[in-house]
């Protein structure tokens, strides 16, 4: 097994993938996919910190901050201070943010159908998920470099 080839075969798709994606949600839904990663975190959970995000995205928690920093300046999102905890805030949709999570998911389902489900059976697809699963529950996480120990 050609294992640079099997990284670059992954790479280059996952940056298909995304920017294929990316580009019918902004023609479509006039969203970006980053922006609707984080709105369907924040939507899983009804409320969470940015450092929820940043956690289920496996991006940094100041990557996930600038995120939720656009969104809120869309009026898609509102932070709201934590109740018992004043160091942090606290991330939730507004009505506007919910409308778009529900214009744009079906558009990113369809566009996950046509080029996942599509060219594969359910059990490669199946397959797919379970190596993927393995692979990521086998790969340490990296420290996120704004945060301090």
């Amino acid at each position: 097994m050609d294992l640079r080839q099997l990284f670059d075969d992954l790479v280059r798709f996952e940056t298909d993938l995304w920017n294929g994606i990316d580009a019918r949600l902004r023609r479509d839904c006039d969203v970006t996919l980053g922006g609707l990663n984080v709105m369907l975190v924040v939507e899983r959970a009804g409320s969470c910190r940015v450092n929820d995000i940043a956690a289920a995205l496996s991006i940094t928690v100041g990557g996930a901050s600038q995120a939720v920093d656009r969104l809120e300046k869309l009026g898609l999102c509102v932070r709201r201070p934590h109740r018992t905890d004043r160091r942090s805030s606290i991330v939730e949709l507004t009505a506007a943010g919910r409308d778009l999570v529900n214009e744009a998911g079906p558009v990113f389902d369809s566009e996950l159908a046509t080029r996942l489900a599509g060219p594969l059976p359910d059990p490669a697809l199946g397959n797919l998920a379970a190596a993927l699963a393995v692979l990521r529950a086998a790969t340490p996480q990296a420290p996120d470099p704004g945060q301090h120990p």
